[in-house]
C-alpha cells in the first residue's frame, strides 16, 4: 500500500528550480532513505510535503488525504525530527511531553497515557523529571523522536536524526527507532549524511540538481553503481604473472594486490587458483558511498 504518493513536483525561488517535476511513492511499513548533497532539492521537498512550503505544481497523497487541500489531516498523519531538537532546555521532560501533547488535543487521562506509553516505548521514563538542557546528545535525541511520535502519527520523518553521536549511541538510538517501527508498523522517511544507514533502508532515492537520479535498494544500487575488489597481500610475483596471462587488470601497491569484481563469486577461480601463494586476503562490498559518489561525482559531508 502507498502510503506517500508523489506526482510531477515541482518547486522554484525566482529562476532557481529547486524541484524538477518528480515521482515517488513510499509504501506503508517500509524505511525510506531520501539521499542529496546540500542544493540536491532534498529539504525543499520534504518541506512541501510536510506542508511547510507550497509546491508550484504536481500532486502529492498522504495517507490517502491530497496536499494543499487536506493540509490539517496530513499533519495529524506524520511526526517530525528534526536536526535541531525542538525541546525547551528549562523544562522537564514530561513537562515538554505535555506541551507538545497539547497541541494536538490530547487533554486529561488521555493526555497522561499517551506520555507513558511513548516513554515507555523510547525507555526514556527515567529522564521524566530530568531538564530537557541538561541531557546527553543521544538521550536528546530520544526524547525528540518522543515528542514527534506522541499522536501516534503514521509516518515518522527523520532529518539526520543521528548527526553528532558518538557510534555506540547512533546505534541505541537507531536500536529504539527500529523497535518503534515495528510496534506500530511505522512508516519511516529518513534523510542521512551516514550512508550505513541508507544500507539499512528498504528502498532509496537519490536526488541531484532538483531531480531524482537514482532509485532501488540498496543492493540494486550498488549490485548497478558499484564493484566489489578482492584484495590479496603475498610476496610471491606468481599471482601477477597468472593475472597478465588471463588478462585480469590489477593494483599493486606493496604486496597488496587489489583486483576489482563484479560480485564475491569471481573472487573464488582466483583465489582457489593462487592459494598457495596468498598470505592473507580479503573481499569488500561496494559500499552505499560508492554508489552516491558513482552517481552524483559528490561526497556527502557530514
Amino acid at each position: 500500500m502507498e502510503i506517500i504518493e508523489v506526482k510531477n513536483l515541482k518547486k522554484s525561488f525566482g529562476s532557481i528550480k529547486a524541484v524538477k517535476g518528480i515521482d515517488f511513492q513510499v509504501h506503508q511499513g517500509q524505511l525510506f532513505a531520501f539521499l542529496g548533497c546540500n542544493g540536491a532539492g532534498k529539504s525543499t521537498t520534504i518541506d512541501m510535503l510536510c506542508t511547510f512550503l507550497k509546491p508550484d505544481a504536481g500532486e502529492v497523497w498522504i495517507q490517502g488525504h491530497q496536499l494543499q487541500h487536506e493540509d490539517e489531516e496530513i499533519r495529524k498523519s506524520i511526526g517530525i525530527v528534526f536536526q535541531d531538537g525542538l525541546l525547551d532546555d528549562l523544562l522537564t521532560i514530561e513537562e515538554n511531553m505535555k506541551v507538545r501533547a497539547a497541541l494536538y488535543g490530547l487533554k486529561g487521562k488521555e493526555l497522561q497515557k499517551a506520555i507513558n506509553d511513548i516513554m515507555n516505548t523510547m525507555h526514556i521514563e527515567k529522564y521524566a523529571h530530568r531538564l530537557y538542557g541538561t541531557l546527553s546528545g543521544g538521550q536528546k535525541r530520544k526524547c525528540d523522536i518522543a515528542r514527534a511520535f506522541i499522536h501516534q502519527p503514521q509516518i515518522l520523518f527523520l532529518d539526520e536524526p543521528t548527526t553528532g553521536l558518538d557510534p555506540q549511541t547512533r546505534q541505541e538510538v537507531w536500536n529504539t527507532i527500529y523497535n518503534l517501527q515495528k510496534k506500530y508498523q511505522l512508516t519511516i522517511f529518513l534523510t542521512t549524511h551516514y550512508m550505513e544507514e541508507a544500507m539499512s533502508a528498504d528502498y532509496v532515492i537519490i536526488m541531484d540538481e532538483g531531480e531524482i537520479v537514482a532509485r532501488g535498494t540498496p543492493f540494486q544500487l550498488r549490485k548497478q553503481y558499484t564493484r566489489d575488489k578482492l584484495t590479496m597481500i603475498s610476496n610471491y610475483h606468481f599471482i601477477q604473472e597468472w593475472l597478465k596471462e588471463k588478462n585480469i587488470q590489477y593494483i599493486q601497491n606493496g604486496t597488496e594486490i587489489t583486483v576489482f569484481i563484479q560480485n564475491t563469486f569471481e573472487a573464488l577461480p582466483i583465489l582457489n587458483h593462487c592459494q598457495k601463494y596468498i598470505e592473507d586476503f580479503e573481499v569488500t562490498r561496494g559500499s552505499m558511498d560508492d554508489v552516491f559518489i558513482q552517481i552524483t561525482g559528490k561526497e556527502l559531508h557530514i
